[in-house]
């Protein structure tokens, strides 16, 4: 009988998941958002325990849509939302907090204070990273700081931290096992990512207990089995990572000088350098991803934090918008923007301004101004800030990109996808599977069961959807850049 991988893929909005065959053909599908949780301007969180039972039920309707006994699953891959915190009870397994997710801001005030001190280098040369709040230590040290007790209960071995990923696992396996990888534990601001160890050196500068981590581990390889009362029998979880680690590996991008942006909550640029050590500049990170075997290697990284979350805005906060698909027909209604630009800092700047302080704002609103004309500024928005990190890649390395590899919802905008490829002058290559980051999780699993042979078998089942060409003079791609760059230097703070 024919056997699948699960791919679980917990995302900012919601959770997907996948079930995948033999010949990488995604045979059934299941999708659920969750709430937000704003409780004051520029904090985001969600709740844990929803997070899982969105997660469990999406994979309970993906198996009842096709019909697939669970004993047929080989394995599972986690892919998840980086950077967002959770604490929990290691008995209990109730989180002791809501989730801090990766856009939120809180933690701010504690990296100026690292910064002030001094330790913004020492950050940046162990872990890749800059400090910013973006990442979860700061998060972590939010938590001892506002939370009574619970840096006695965390030193006394009463308390667990994970990203999303680790999470999932202690709940899929009732709390026995307590793992994450080297991709997610590379967002952390805590792991040494040339020694590959959590730093001792770091957890004390932020006063973080060493008890609280998980094992760290490959990207591909078994790491446990599910509880059988989940879903009626035990099933190996055998490939994890970090959501754009994932989508690195969805596209085949395992080898080095090799690169993908994901269109999803925010924009991500990853560039595979392979496993020497490089020097991030221009406002870039150095991460780590998975070789061709699910190992860790190292990649470059731009990370854009609003993305098409701009989109849901127009939805859901403003009220312009039905649905997200209505978007490229009233973008393509007008001509231009009219010269109106959209800057979606909601939640600051990221690569390559890095700017925590930052808010949006749109510019060169006219009496004119249509709803047409937001909403093709907002779409024109994202490819702009894509765009400052192709620059920033391109003056870092030297070297300019032949083309782009694209998935995630946003790149099923064909005005966006048309508009990035003029706005950055090289062609786009979207592929067929625009769920990317599930398929990496897939692949990873499938590596780490034996269902798929790693290397360029994996690579062949990536196909590609369809290519953008850009057609715009280069005189026009410079006027508009330029006007972007003027209306991101009005919002920047710092």
């Amino acid at each position: 009988m024919s056997r699948y991988i699960m791919a679980i893929d917990q995302g900012t909005t919601g959770s997907r998941v996948m079930l995948v065959d033999a010949a990488g053909r995604i045979v059934s599908m299941a999708y659920s958002e969750f709430p937000q949780i704003y409780p004051q301007p520029g904090w985001v969180e969600h709740d844990p325990e929803v997070i899982w039972d969105t997660t469990c039920g999406v994979m309970k309707q993906a198996l009842e849509k096709s019909s697939i006994d669970p004993a047929r699953i080989a394995g599972i891959g986690i892919t998840n939302q980086r950077e967002t915190t959770v604490l929990w009870d290691r008995k209990t397994l109730k989180p002791v907090y809501n989730a801090i997710v990766w856009q939120c801001r809180r933690s701010a005030p504690i990296c100026d204070d690292l910064k002030a001190r001094g330790h913004g280098p020492l950050f940046s040369e162990k872990t890749g990273l800059i400090v910013d709040a973006y990442f979860s230590g700061t998060k972590v040290k939010w938590l001892f700081d506002n939370i009574p007790d619970l840096k006695a209960r965390a030193e006394g071995g009463e308390i667990a931290f994970g990203t999303i990923d680790t999470w999932l696992i202690a709940k899929l396996t009732r709390g026995r096992i307590h793992v994450t990888d080297y991709t997610n534990a590379s967002r952390t601001l805590l792991f040494n990512i040339h020694e590959k160890v959590w730093d001792k050196e770091l957890l004390d500068i932020l006063d973080i207990s060493g008890e609280i981590l998980p094992k760290v581990v490959d990207s591909a390889g078994v790491v446990g089995t599910t509880h059988a009362d989940i879903l009626g029998c035990e099933i190996p979880i055998a490939g994890i990572a970090g959501d754009q680690q994932a989508a690195l590996f969805g596209q085949g991008c395992f080898s080095e000088g090799e690169a993908k942006n994901t269109y999803g909550t925010g924009c991500f640029l990853l560039l595979n350098v392979g496993h020497r050590k490089v020097e991030p500049r221009k406002g870039l990170i150095l991460t780590l991803a998975c070789d061709e075997n699910g190992k860790p290697c190292y990649a470059l990284e731009g990370s854009i934090f609003i993305g098409g979350a701009v989109v849901q805005w127009l939805r859901d906060g403003l009220g312009l918008i039905e649905n997200a698909s209505q978007t490229a027909a009233i973008a393509t209604s007008v001509d231009d923007s009219h010269g109106v630009y959209m800057v979606p800092a909601f939640a600051g700047l990221g690569a390559p301004h890095w700017d925590m302080y930052a808010r949006g704002a749109i510019l060169g609103i006219t009496r004119s101004t249509t709803k047409a004309h937001i909403v093709r500024a907002a779409l024109e928005g994202i490819a702009y800030q894509v765009k400052d990190l192709i620059s920033a890649f391109e003056e870092s390395s030297g070297k300019t990109f032949a083309d782009l590899k694209v998935d995630g919802g946003a790149c099923l905008n064909d005005f966006l996808m048309q508009f990035q490829a003029d706005i950055i002058g090289c062609p786009i290559d979207r592929s067929q599977y625009i769920e990317s980051t599930g398929m990496g999780a897939a692949f990873l699993a499938g590596i780490g069961t034996g269902f798929w042979k790693a290397g360029a078998g994996i690579k062949e089942l990536r196909k590609s959807d369809r290519r953008f060409l850009p057609v715009i003079p280069e005189e026009t791609r410079q006027r508009l850049y330029r006007g972007w760059l003027d209306a991101v230097g009005r919002v920047k703070v710092h």
